[in-house]
């Protein structure tokens, strides 16, 4: 009968340690950034990252998922080259799933930076970085010109508030996007700004659509982030 009873302590006492170790995987699994959630080999085909920009690429849409980037407030404005550099394919894309500057003339749409120029416009080196066509998707002129921008504008206020911000935006693709050149980009329905620094408990979240006559409001497009979807 003690043996018995024994056995049964051990089995509890095995159960109640496998409860605890799935809680901790559970609790680590939990723990996750959304940068570790985007920037890895299930959700990326590949992740190309030039030091100033990091992108998670795909193959099928031969575009940006997402990019992520960081905003110093003290170099915002610091020099701001005037002088851009030209489009260029991504050298470390196989050629088959890179973009060029011509997949986009005669589309309707313009080539909308996710990581923005005037963002990174305080060096020859940084401002060419941007100019990869892998950080670049077509963008409705309007929103371009106009709606994204903005929010652009008001990620560089905040890096010069807050001392430096993170910035991921994500870009989001239907099943049967429409394509446009000859490469097959694929055209994106819309596009998150995500914008935090943890250390001054500072988080904002903006979604756009990629569509014509979108209010040019910024606290329009401003949203929870517990909405933001991957």
């Amino acid at each position: 009968m003690k043996l018995y009873i024994l056995i049964f302590i051990f089995i509890l006492s095995s159960c109640d340690s496998i409860n605890k170790n799935n809680n901790t995987v559970n609790t680590i699994k939990t723990q996750l950034t959304l940068s570790q959630k985007i920037f890895n080999s299930n959700y990326c085909n590949k992740i190309i990252d030039n030091s100033y920009i990091k992108i998670c690429y795909s193959y099928d849409k031969k575009a940006a998922k997402a990019v992520e980037y960081t905003l110093n407030g003290d170099l915002v404005n610091a020099v701001n080259i005037k002088m851009r550099p030209r489009f260029y394919s991504e050298p470390t894309l196989p050629p088959k799933y890179r973009a060029t500057y011509y997949d986009y003339k005669n589309s309707g749409y313009e080539r909308g930076h996710m990581a923005p120029d005037a963002a990174f416009d305080w060096s020859d080196e940084s401002l060419h970085a941007v100019y990869t066509l892998a950080n670049i998707i077509p963008q409705i002129p309007d929103v371009n010109e106009h709606t994204w921008v903005k929010a652009e504008e008001h990620a560089r206020k905040e890096a010069v508030i807050h001392g430096k911000i993170t910035v991921i935006n994500i870009v989001k693709y239907d099943t049967n996007s429409p394509k446009i050149g000859d490469n097959n980009i694929s055209v994106s329905k819309g596009f998150y700004k995500i914008m935090y620094n943890k250390d001054e408990n500072y988080k904002e979240c903006f979604y756009y659509k990629n569509e014509a006559n979108t209010s040019r409001s910024l606290t329009t497009h401003q949203i929870d982030c517990k909405d933001v979807k991957l």
